[in-house]
């Protein structure tokens, strides 16, 4: 992620503007995204407790969702790829994979330093609605190419007998975020409250 981090630093340098950094970075982050598949696979087979302690369903649920907006809707609908939505969720995921791989490593190491500790309870207060303000305003761009082409899209008849509307499918996609989103965000929020309040009580003299 840092390589990532990098490359959009320099594009933006070498361009001297934000829009279309995506194609800068394009391959780093199919790469390092779908890699995360990893994580939340050894972490359901519960062999990383302990050097990654994230909640499976949160860790799976994430993962997916970042893995199905870069493969499934901005790798396939090239349209999208110069939105400045597409920066917007990739800088989101960026600055919160550095801050949450530099947790986990120095928890590692039993050196935790404090201010990493409060990014990482903190800085999601931002990044995570920024990211997925990224993700919906990229969907929602793709819909009408998806509409125009039929993208992914089962018409019937077919010997199969069964269609499928990947237009609907993305709208339906859109939607879940209403439910799903709120909840993760509290959840977050809690342990923020949890862990930086812990925190603060073993800073306090005796």
């Amino acid at each position: 992620w840092l390589v990532i981090a990098v490359g959009l630093v320099r594009a933006y340098l070498a361009k001297g503007s934000y829009h279309s950094l995506y194609y800068s970075i394009e391959k780093p982050l199919k790469f390092f995204q779908t890699g995360a598949l990893l994580e939340a696979y050894l972490l359901n087979a519960k062999y990383l407790p302990g050097i990654v302690p994230s909640s499976v369903v949160l860790t799976a649920f994430q993962v997916m969702s970042r893995v199905f907006l870069t493969w499934a809707v901005t790798h396939s609908v090239k349209e999208v790829q110069s939105e400045d939505s597409v920066l917007l969720f990739v800088v989101a995921w960026t600055i919160t994979e550095i801050i949450r791989y530099s947790f986990y490593t120095f928890s590692l190491l039993n050196h935790l330093p404090y201010l990493i500790k409060w990014a990482r309870y903190t800085l999601f207060i931002v990044l995570y609605p920024m990211g997925v303000s990224g993700e919906l305003l990229t969907i929602y761009a793709a819909l009408p190419f998806v509409r125009q082409s039929g993208l992914y899209s089962i018409s019937l008849p077919n010997k199969y007998n069964f269609s499928f509307d990947y237009y609907t499918f993305l709208i339906l996609v859109m939607i879940s975020y209403i439910p799903i989103f709120p909840q993760l965000y509290f959840h977050m929020l809690h342990q923020r409250r949890k862990v930086l309040s812990h925190t603060e009580e073993h800073k306090k003299p005796e």
